[in-house]
């Protein structure tokens, strides 16, 4: 855990300075160092990682707080910053997703084709010969995605530009399409039909199109509504699906993993690669305002302790509203570009609890007469989500204003394959909940009674497939929509630093015409989630704004 003081900090001016050491922060740091720069990181809590922290709540249990799985990261960093070398080991899961049924069926699934078919087929034998074919189309569909996530969007040049740089711009765009042009036709128009209602279509369209079997469309179906106010009817929650084929394990396509330590250790082993390129890391300095010249560039930034470090060059891994309405001075920012910020979608109706028990829960579907985990602990468990319409109600009870009276709840327990975060014999569970509501009609999230009973309803809710659940929680950390803007810094408790659906991506995102990590503030850049490609544990916007920033300064 990373707890290097800001006090220890040598030098106030620095080629590039960091604001926020989340995982995206310390990427950007890794490749800014690489780069020959001079960088500071500094992070407002005592711990770095952003969402994808480890931290000790209960002694003896480390709770990756917020993230909790990986898969998304891309190839090239953990390639180009050797994190294997640095710290981070994988722990594949196989099978990789277990739900329960009340009764008494279960449905297990993973990389195990001759599993997935056995399993499916005890709902339906015509679903369990669709499947292959199913994840076979996605796969195609990330094969056309993918080097889109590494790559720049090709936006156009803003404000006065040189001849070289217009000509620059304008044979990365033509080559940018190009290439996309290339992966289409490659595709053939059947697919790109496909392709097109996935992208627009209900998540449930999709799936009943594919598949009769509640279980299955009901497990397939959190793919598209995990971390999102969505529902599964909702249209443009088809796209989501494909993070079920995305991201890799060891070079093993659509394989989630946890981390050895928990995901606090990707956040060490990216901050082990960017101290060894020569960044400086330090916590428990906020910055609370960005410096300008003129009102029209950075100059650097001051910390709440008064402090002023400066640069030429800041990132902010902070979320775009963070960054932009709260940071920035007032009238630094045209009008239209901070109104276009204050707009966008930062809801959240996720809640994340971490558990310490005392023993695996039991799921009387498959009871077993052992304490050792089993195929069904291994992997996500989905519970309360046995059909679409399902999670549909959950989601319908929060658009009510209501947290929802059966949650939608994905429940994992790292410590199956993960010896090192927890105490011999008991075990480390998180639940990732929905929905939440921000603002909830019926109470409120500081009232600690409030709290408590929808932590027990989340409780008696897996009760009811794992009878005796609740009485082997030794203690537990709840954090709701609120408490992750507080504590993470995650504008409205969302979990992707703003809303993922289509019109929040690729050259919308963070708003239209500034999807390229710049920003109206010459030297300011986005480097989070909130910009391009989007959230999750992908390191890519982190990256793809250290090489932007590398650019702008040889320019110079």
């Amino acid at each position: 855990m990373w707890r290097r003081s800001f006090s220890t900090l040598p030098k106030k001016q620095w080629d590039a300075v960091v604001i926020g050491g989340g995982h995206n922060g310390l990427t950007a740091a890794a490749y800014l160092a690489r780069g020959g720069l001079s960088v500071a990181v500094l992070e407002r809590r005592h711990v770095i990682g952003g969402a994808a922290v480890t931290e000790e709540i209960v002694p003896g249990f480390k709770f990756s707080r917020c993230s909790y799985l990986q898969s998304l990261l891309r190839p090239c960093i953990i390639r180009e910053l050797e994190l294997g070398r640095h710290g981070m080991k994988l722990l594949r899961r196989s099978p990789s997703s277990f739900t329960p049924c009340l009764d008494g069926r279960y449905l297990l699934l993973g990389p195990d084709q001759e599993l997935n078919h056995s399993e499916i087929s005890k709902f339906s034998k015509h679903d369990a010969d669709a499947y292959p074919r199913y994840e076979k189309q996605l796969e195609r569909f990330c094969g056309f995605m993918d080097p889109l996530l590494d790559a720049t969007p090709p936006e156009s040049l803003q404000g006065a530009s040189s001849i070289n740089d217009k000509l620059r711009n304008k044979m990365y765009k033509s080559a940018f399409w190009a290439r996309c042009l290339r992966h289409a036709v490659s595709l053939g128009q059947k697919d790109m039909v496909d392709f097109m209602d996935l992208l627009l279509a209900p998540a449930s369209k999709v799936l009943n199109n594919w598949f009769e079997s509640d279980v299955l469309k009901a497990t397939l179906a959190t793919d598209a509504v995990i971390g999102s106010t969505a529902s599964v009817h909702t249209p443009g929650s088809g796209y989501v699906l494909l993070h079920h084929v995305m991201g890799e394990t060891d070079g093993e396509k659509g394989i989630w993993s946890y981390v050895e330590g928990g995901m606090g250790s990707v956040s060490m082993a990216i901050a082990n690669a960017a101290k060894e390129a020569g960044a400086q890391i330090f916590t428990n300095a906020e910055v609370s305002e960005i410096l300008t010249e003129d009102s029209s560039i950075v100059k650097g930034v001051l910390l709440a302790d008064g402090t002023r470090v400066e640069s030429s060059a800041i990132l902010s891994n902070a979320t775009p509203y963070r960054t932009y309405v709260e940071l920035v001075p007032t009238n630094v920012l045209p009008e239209k570009f901070v109104d276009a910020i204050k707009h966008s979608d930062y809801s959240s109706a996720t809640t994340k609890i971490n558990l310490a028990v005392d023993k695996l829960p039991q799921f009387q579907c498959c009871i077993t007469n052992h304490s050792s985990p089993g195929p069904e602990h291994f992997g996500t468990i989905h519970i309360g989500a046995e059909s679409m319409d399902e999670v549909h109600s959950a989601c319908h009870d929060s658009e009510n204003g209501q947290p929802s009276r059966r949650p939608v709840i994905e429940m994992t327990i790292p410590s199956t394959l993960d010896n090192t975060i927890s105490p011999p014999g008991k075990h480390v569970i998180n639940l990732f909940i929905q929905y939440t509501p921000y603002k909830p009609s019926d109470g409120n999230w500081e009232d600690p009674t409030y709290r408590e009973a929808f932590a027990q309803r989340c409780f008696k809710l897996i009760d009811e497939y794992a009878p005796g659940f609740s009485s082997s929680i030794i203690s537990y950390d709840m954090l709701t929509p609120p408490d992750l803007e507080r504590e993470i810094g995650l504008t409205g408790g969302n979990i992707f630093h703003g809303a993922m659906g289509l019109d929040s991506l690729f050259l919308m995102r963070p708003v239209k015409g500034w999807s390229n990590y710049r920003s109206p503030l010459k030297g300011l850049y986005l480097c989070g989630s909130g910009a391009h490609p989007g959230g999750g544990v992908m390191g890519a916007p982190g990256r793809n704004a250290a090489h932007y920033v590398l650019q702008d300064l040889k320019r110079i």
